[in-house]
């Protein structure tokens, strides 16, 4: 199962924090499935995006970070998406259009919406997926 994982909203809580879990998620993830930046902060160049979470992240998770791939896609993120494979979306928010291509693949259940604003250890949840 691939895994695609945005920023905003779901690894940083806001500007200045990272999310409750977001270390453990990050370890639990990348130790156990293929993962993909799937966020405005990553098109093509992963070094930028680790770069730029440097501030928030303690080295040891931005070591696991650099095994995070990066992906391409120009307007909606589902152009990134390899639809020929199992996978979950971890984001805070999509597009009209973007739940739309999700349901037209009969994917829609595939994407986690995140929400930390409601709930500040959500991300504890997804340890065990």
């Amino acid at each position: 199962m691939n895994i695609y994982l945005d920023i905003d909203g779901v690894l940083l809580a806001n500007d200045l924090n990272k999310a409750n879990y977001s270390d453990e998620f990050i370890k639990h993830l990348v130790c156990k499935y293929p993962v993909y930046w799937l966020t405005t902060h990553c098109k093509c160049n992963p070094v930028l995006t680790v770069r730029f979470l440097e501030r928030f992240f303690d080295e040891p998770t931005i070591k696991l970070m650099k095994y995070i791939l990066p992906t391409n896609w120009d307007t909606l993120k589902t152009e990134a998406i390899d639809f020929s494979k199992p996978f979950l979306w971890f984001d805070d928010d999509l597009f009209r259009e973007e739940r739309e291509i999700l349901k037209q693949h009969n994917c829609l259940n595939s994407w986690v919406g995140i929400d930390i604003a409601k709930d500040e250890n959500q991300l504890v949840k997804y340890l065990e997926i």
